[in-house]
C-alpha cells in the first residue's frame, strides 16, 4: 500500500513534471493499482473504502490524462529522426540493469562500427563491468560472460536484427532493414527534424566581438564562422538563441579618438565628418597621443567627459561608432552573419553596483589604490576598479557574465574567442560561481576556444609587409579565386552571368567557412586558398560539387519534387545491395553527430560526417544505378525509384548540414 500511496501522491504533487517523462511501466503500474484497488473491499479491509475510491477516480483521471500525453508525445516525435545511438543506449541501459540490477553506474558505451563484419553498432561495456566487479566486489568475472549476460536481457525493440558477442566482450549490434528502411522514408516524409531536446532552452552566443576604429582582420575570422555554425546549431535544436557582439566600444582608446576628430573636423557636431578610412584615422590619433604629451593630456580629459555622458562627447563617439558598425556589416552581410550589438558600453552603468557586490560580500582587496578580487584557484586577480576609479575590461566582463545569467535568464552561456584569453574568462566565470550568480550543476557557462590562423610558413597570417590581413580583403580575394576556378573548369561557358555569380559567391565564402570549420577549432590551422578551393578531398568545393551532382539526379530523370514526395509516402526503401544498406545507415547517423556537437562544441565533426556521407554516396551511385538509359539512343529505360530516394535522403541531410555551416549550395555549379 506504501507504494501505491506514494505513486499517487508524487504524480498529483508534481503534475508539472513532463509527460513524455512517464513512462509506459508507470502507466501499467498505476493500471494494475486501479484494479488493486477495485478488488479491495473483497480483502476484508473495511471501513476507508469511500476514500480508496475517491484515490482510484483521482488516479483514473491522472491515468488517462498521462495516456493521453504520451500518444501525443508519440505523434510528434514520429515525424523526428531518431538518434540511433541514443536508442541503442537505452536498450543496452535496461539490459545492463536487468543483468546487475545491483551494480551502481555501470559503463554505457555504444559506438558505430569501424568495419561492416562487426555489425552496425557496438556495446563495449562489458570489460568496464568486469573491472568495476573485481575491484569493489573481488569478483573475476571474464568479459564475454558479462556479454552474453547483457545479450540475453536486451527488452524487446524495433531496432535490433541480432547481436553477436566477439573478442574478449565486444557486443556487434546488427540493425534491422525494415527499421532503417522506415527511418529513412519517415525523413523523406517529413523532413530532417532532431529528436526533442527536453526543455527548450535560452543560449547565449558571445562571438565576433571587433573593436570599434578598428578594422575586422583574419583574427575575428574564427569567431564570427565558428560562433555564427554554432548559433545556427542550437537554433535548430530547438533553443532560443541570442546572438550577442561584445564589441570594444569603450575605453580610453576614444579619448585619443575624440580629441583627434575634434582637431580634424571642428564643425563635427554640425558636419558629419568624412571619416572614409577609420583605421587610418586610428593611426594618427595613436601616434598624437604617443608623441604630443598636450594631446594625451586632452585625450584623458575626453575620457572624462565621455564618461560623464557629456552631449557633445556622446555625439562624436556615436560618429566613430556609427563609421565601424557600417564597415562590419560589410563583413557580416558576405558571411551571412546574424547578430545583436550589446558592446562594453551597454554594461557601463552596471559595474558600480558589480564593485559594490563583491565589496558587500567580502571579496574585494585593496592593492596600491586598485580594487582587487582573488578567485581560489586562479593566482592573477581580477581588477575590478582602477586606482583612478576607472573601471577595466574586468569589471565589464562580470557584468557582461550577470547580466547574461540573471537578466536574460540564460541556461547555456557560450563565449567565442580565442585561447589566449582562456586563463582570464575561466577566472571570471569562477568569480560569478563564487559570489554565488550561477550553479555550474545547473547553467553550463563554456568557453569555446579557438587557435589562431596561420599562414603557409606557419606563422601568424600577415600580408607580405607584416601587418595584419584585413578580413574584407581576404573576402575579396576569395571571391576573386573563385571565378578564376570556374572558368578554368570553363563553367563560365554553360552557366548564365546570374548563375556564374551565385556560384562564385557560394564557392567563395562556403570554402572559406568549411575550411575553418572542417579543423578542430583548439588547433591552429593555415590558411590556403589552393587548398580550401580544391575539388578533391574534404573541402568545400567538393561538397558543393557533389550536392550540386546529387541534386540533378532526379531532374535528369525528369522526376519533380512532387513525383518524389509521392514516392516517398508509397515505395518501400529497399536496402539489399551493400552500398545502399551502407548509404541508408550513414545518413541516419545525423542526429547523433549533431547531438556529440551540442556537448563538445567541435563543428569540425558535422564537416568529417558530411565529407563521409558524400563520399558513401559516390560508392553508392558507381554501384547501383538510379536511372538505367539504352546505351545506344541514350533514352531512359528504367528508373530505380528506391534509389532515387536515397539520392533525395542524402541531399536532404547534406543541405542542412550546409544550413548549420552557414554554406549556400547553388542549383547550378
Amino acid at each position: 500500500m506504501e507504494k501505491f500511496v506514494w505513486n499517487v501522491e508524487a504524480l498529483l504533487k508534481f503534475p508539472s513534471v513532463p509527460e513524455c517523462l512517464v513512462s509506459e511501466n508507470e502507466i501499467k503500474l498505476l493500471t494494475a493499482e486501479i484494479e488493486r484497488l477495485k478488488n479491495f473491499g473483497c480483502l476484508g479491509v473495511s471501513p476507508s473504502l469511500e476514500g480508496l475510491r475517491d484515490e482510484n477516480a483521482k488516479l483514473k483521471y491522472r491515468l488517462n490524462f498521462l495516456k493521453k500525453s504520451l500518444q501525443e508525445e508519440r505523434s510528434k516525435s514520429v515525424k523526428s529522426m531518431i538518434n540511433i545511438n541514443s536508442c541503442l543506449q537505452e536498450i543496452f541501459g535496461a539490459a545492463i540493469q536487468a543483468a546487475y540490477p545491483d551494480l551502481e553506474n555501470p559503463p554505457l558505451v555504444v559506438t558505430p562500427s569501424q568495419q561492416p563484419k562487426f555489425g552496425d553498432y557496438q556495446c563495449n561495456s562489458a570489460m568496464g563491468i568486469s573491472q568495476i566487479l573485481l575491484k569493489t566486489r573481488e569478483q573475476k568475472v571474464i568479459p564475454r560472460e558479462i556479454a552474453e549476460k547483457i545479450a540475453k536481457n536486451i527488452p524487446a525493440n524495433e531496432c535490433i536484427e541480432k547481436v553477436e558477442i566477439a573478442g574478449p566482450g565486444f557486443i556487434n549490434v546488427h540493425l534491422r532493414k525494415d527499421f532503417v528502411s522506415k527511418q529513412l522514408s519517415s525523413l523523406l516524409i517529413n523532413g530532417v527534424q532532431l529528436p526533442a531536446v527536453g526543455k527548450r532552452k535560452k543560449v547565449v552566443v558571445d562571438f565576433s566581438s571587433p573593436n570599434i576604429a578598428k578594422e575586422m582582420h583574419v583574427g575575428h575570422l574564427r569567431s564570427t564562422i565558428i560562433g555564427e555554425s554554432m548559433c545556427r546549431l542550437f537554433e535548430f535544436a530547438g533553443h532560443d538563441v541570442l546572438r550577442l557582439n561584445h564589441l570594444g566600444d569603450w575605453g580610453t582608446q576614444f579619448g585619443m579618438l575624440i580629441a583627434h576628430l575634434q582637431d580634424k573636423f571642428p564643425d563635427y557636431l554640425t558636419v558629419s565628418p568624412p571619416i572614409g578610412d577609420l583605421q587610418a584615422f586610428y593611426k594618427e590619433s595613436k601616434r598624437r597621443f604617443d608623441t604630443e604629451e598636450e594631446f594625451k593630456k586632452r585625450a584623458y580629459q575626453c575620457v572624462v567627459l565621455l564618461q560623464s555622458k557629456n552631449p557633445d562627447f556622446i555625439k562624436a563617439w556615436n560618429l566613430i561608432c556609427d563609421v565601424s558598425r557600417k564597415e562590419f556589416q560589410k563583413i557580416y552581410n558576405c558571411l551571412d552573419i546574424t547578430i545583436i550589438e550589446r558592446g562594453e558600453s551597454f554594461y557601463h552603468e552596471m559595474m558600480k553596483d558589480i564593485v559594490k557586490e563583491f565589496e558587500d560580500k567580502g571579496f574585494v582587496q585593496v592593492d596600491d589604490g586598485r580594487k582587487i578580487v582573488f578567485v581560489p584557484g586562479f593566482p592573477v586577480p581580477l581588477t575590478i576598479m582602477k586606482s583612478d576609479g576607472g573601471y577595466t575590461y574586468d569589471t565589464s566582463d562580470l557584468a557582461a557574465l550577470k547580466h547574461r545569467l540573471c537578466e536574460e535568464k540564460g541556461d547555456i552561456l557560450i563565449y567565442v574567442v580565442d585561447s589566449g584569453q582562456s586563463v582570464h574568462l575561466q577566472t571570471v566565470f569562477a568569480a560569478g560561481q563564487m559570489i554565488g550568480w550561477y550553479d555550474p550543476k545547473v547553467t553550463r557557462v563554456a568557453h569555446a576556444a579557438f587557435g589562431v590562423v596561420l599562414g603557409e610558413d606557419k606563422k601568424k597570417f600577415k600580408t607580405r609587409s607584416g601587418d595584419t590581413v584585413r578580413l574584407i580583403d581576404l573576402l575579396e580575394e576569395g571571391l576573386k579565386r573563385a571565378m578564376d576556378k570556374l572558368k578554368d573548369k570553363e563553367r563560365d561557358k554553360v552557366l548564365t552571368p546570374e548563375e556564374l555569380k551565385a556560384a562564385q559567391t557560394s564557392v567563395a565564402f562556403g570554402c572559406i567557412k568549411y575550411a575553418d570549420l572542417s579543423h578542430n577549432r583548439l588547433n591552429d590551422y593555415v590558411f590556403s586558398f589552393d587548398k580550401m578551393l580544391d575539388d578533391r578531398g574534404n573541402t568545400a568545393a567538393y561538397l558543393l560539387y557533389a550536392f550540386t551532382r546529387i541534386r540533378a539526379i532526379a531532374r535528369l530523370a525528369n522526376i519533380d519534387e512532387q513525383m518524389l514526395r509521392k514516392a516517398a509516402r508509397e515505395e518501400v526503401l529497399v536496402l539489399d545491395h551493400e552500398k545502399e544498406w551502407k548509404l541508408g545507415k550513414c545518413i541516419l547517423r545525423f542526429p547523433e553527430i549533431l547531438q556529440k556537437i551540442l556537448e563538445d562544441l567541435l563543428l569540425h565533426t558535422l564537416c568529417d560526417y558530411l565529407y563521409e556521407l558524400a563520399t558513401t554516396f559516390t560508392e553508392f551511385y558507381d554501384s547501383c544505378y538510379c536511372v538505367e538509359k539504352d546505351r545506344q539512343t541514350g533514352q531512359i529505360v528504367k528508373v530505380n525509384m528506391w534509389r532515387l530516394l536515397l539520392c533525395e535522403a542524402t541531399a536532404t541531410v547534406m543541405a542542412k548540414g550546409f544550413d548549420i555551416l552557414g554554406i549556400k549550395p547553388v542549383q547550378k555549379m
